[in-house]
């Protein structure tokens, strides 16, 4: 699809309202011909009988008719500004709904910060191309389809000389088209890594400190902002030649009419009121002329602009419903199963999980413990599909996973990843983002689940606490169980917890574990750590290594065979030593 029919695309929701912008635009137009006709009789009329009734009589209409001119040139800009503005608010909701369905994994792949460019500047200059350059498109047109034929009329041969260097401004215009694009697509590449900078510096703004990197930062930032200068520089020179060579064709186009005019009038060869009449025309023509630059410059950035928001748009997910995914009317009773499961990521040449079979009985409390690679997050994000797995490898309660709806089978697992985000809101916001109507004695009763309860009652704010953006007011292990509460208010009959106690000392996390133990509730828990102590309170523990399981049973059990798990357990305890 061509960028002019994604343009239409763009506007046919509002095609209505650009078809009332235009025909008044239109309207505009027929009276900025038919007015210098006015003037024209009036003047070759008070020539040969000048009456002041008459004359007051033409003044008032021309006041009346460039009044009803002006109302009506209004009304169309109104209109079509107000399209590009929806369009505008569309796109941007189109594009946030689309980025909702994209895996995590297209996000490691993109930067925040040209995403923010892409929503804020790229969407802008489509707005400006669904607005103002539709707008002076068809004034353009309406200009030259109704003034040429109005100037003709009058007298040919000063139409065609004054006429004669307009071919002059399209041959500039398109010897600079390209590279105006070009250059378009340099300012707005610099912005992205601009932005993306900044976004990342402030994200990082305390390991700048730690490390006394701002010398280099600025640096960094100097290069990155001379760069977006360059760019935005040599796009400047290039419009400002443009635009001055399309003003000085259409000033040479008046010159030639006022010289060659004055001598037909001398020959009497034309009127006073024809000629003050072409005179008038070749002014309502310099603008819509010079404002074709405008418009080529308009259309180049939205031609770039298209190109980049429609790359968010072109990405499907690559993670979705199957055409004949099951919805549950019941909910799940959390079983998990897999089968000779594998798991390559994309562009890797090992896989990270290699032939997994096992099975963990509904509410059983499973460890995975193992060296750091060994593929312990990644089944932690192949049971919520976070990444795609294949068919017949993963099973909750004997469906397949890719065979069950993505919200039933999210709804159905609480997971806490390794980074424990929080939104820049208060404790309690963040606590019950599963459930935004949670009441206050399940958002408490989740805190004291996730032991943050007395913690958050010491803060000046208590529950109203604000966190700061990604939750930077509050220390890690904080952080943590703040997110494990909020995975806990939900009761999902499954919980993953990958690593998510790192931060939060043996003696809490054991205590965190125990306390899920004595709640009552029939929940499968699934939990990732390198805290042996913690992990030797499950039912059982599977031992991961290079991508397979490699032992599985009790703390007792294992810690009496030789092999990876008590290696591990004796590599613990030296640590504890040291500390």
């Amino acid at each position: 699809m061509s960028r002019f029919q994604k343009l239409l695309n763009y506007l046919n929701p509002y095609r209505g309202q650009v078809a009332q912008g235009i025909f008044a635009l239109f309207i505009v137009n027929a009276l900025s011909v038919y007015i210098p006709l006015l003037i024209r009789e009036g003047i070759d009329r008070l020539r040969t009988s000048f009456t002041s009734d008459y004359l007051t009589q033409l003044a008032i209409a021309i006041v009346a008719l460039t009044t009803v001119m002006w109302v009506v040139r209004m009304i169309s800009r109104i209109t079509i500004f107000r399209v590009g503005r929806q369009v505008q608010a569309t796109l941007k909701q189109n594009i946030f709904e689309h980025l909702l369905q994209l895996e995590p994994g297209y996000f490691a792949t993109t930067t925040v910060g040209d995403l923010v460019n892409r929503f804020t500047s790229d969407v802008e200059n489509i707005t400006r191309l669904v607005g103002f350059a539709v707008l002076s498109t068809a004034n353009i047109i309406f200009a030259y389809a109704l003034t040429l034929p109005a100037m003709l009329f009058i007298d040919v041969k000063l139409t065609l000389m004054a006429l004669a260097v307009y071919p002059l401004m399209l041959v500039a215009v398109q010897l600079f088209s390209g590279q105006l694009r070009d250059q378009q697509v340099v300012v707005q590449e610099s912005i992205s890594d601009l932005s993306e900078l900044i976004q990342e510096d402030m994200s990082g703004i305390a390991l700048i400190k730690i490390y006394a990197q701002e010398e280099n930062e600025r640096r960094a930032f100097r290069k990155k902002n001379q760069e977006l200068f360059t760019a935005n520089l040599k796009l400047a020179e290039s419009r400002n030649t443009i635009f001055p060579i399309i003003q000085g064709l259409a000033s040479i186009s008046l010159l030639v009419l006022l010289w060659q005019g004055g001598l037909a009038i001398a020959n009497q060869e034309i009127s006073v009121g024809g000629f003050l009449s072409l005179v008038i025309y070749a002014q309502n023509l310099i603008f819509p002329t010079a404002l074709l630059g405008f418009t080529i410059t308009a259309y180049q950035r939205g031609e770039v602009s298209i190109d980049r928001v429609e790359a968010i748009l072109f990405n499907q997910p690559q993670i979705a419903d199957a055409p004949t995914a099951l919805h549950l009317d019941t909910g799940l009773q959390g079983q998990i199963t897999a089968r000779d499961f594998s798991y390559t990521y994309p562009g890797a040449e090992t896989p990270a999980l290699k032939h997994l079979n096992f099975t963990i009985e509904a509410g059983e409390t499973i460890a995975i413990v193992g060296p750091i690679g060994s593929g312990k997050s990644t089944l932690a994000n192949a049971l919520p599909r976070l990444v795609e797995i294949p068919e017949n490898s993963l099973f909750i309660d004997g469906y397949d996973l890719t065979n069950l709806s993505l919200a039933d089978l999210r709804s159905a697992i609480a997971y806490v990843p390794q980074e424990s985000f929080l939104f820049s809101t208060s404790i309690e916001n963040n606590i019950r983002y599963g459930d935004p109507l949670a009441n206050q004695t399940v958002v408490e009763a989740a805190a004291k689940l996730g032991q943050i309860h007395w913690e958050v009652l010491n803060f000046p704010q208590q529950y109203d606490t604000i966190v700061g953006e990604r939750g930077i007011t509050l220390s890690g292990g904080q952080r943590q169980r703040t997110a494990l509460a909020r995975a806990l208010l939900l009761n999902s009959p499954i919980l993953i917890l990958d690593d998510a106690l790192s931060s939060v000392d043996n003696q809490t996390a054991t205590a965190i574990l125990q306390n899920l133990s004595k709640t009552g509730q029939k929940r499968t828990t699934i939990f990732i750590t390198h805290q042996l102590s913690a992990a030797a309170t499950a039912d059982r523990i599977l031992v991961m290594e290079k991508g397979e399981i490699v032992q599985t049973g009790t703390h007792q059990e294992l810690i009496s065979q030789e092999g990876l798990y008590q290696w591990l357990c004796g590599q613990n305890q030296l640590e504890e030593l040291l500390h």
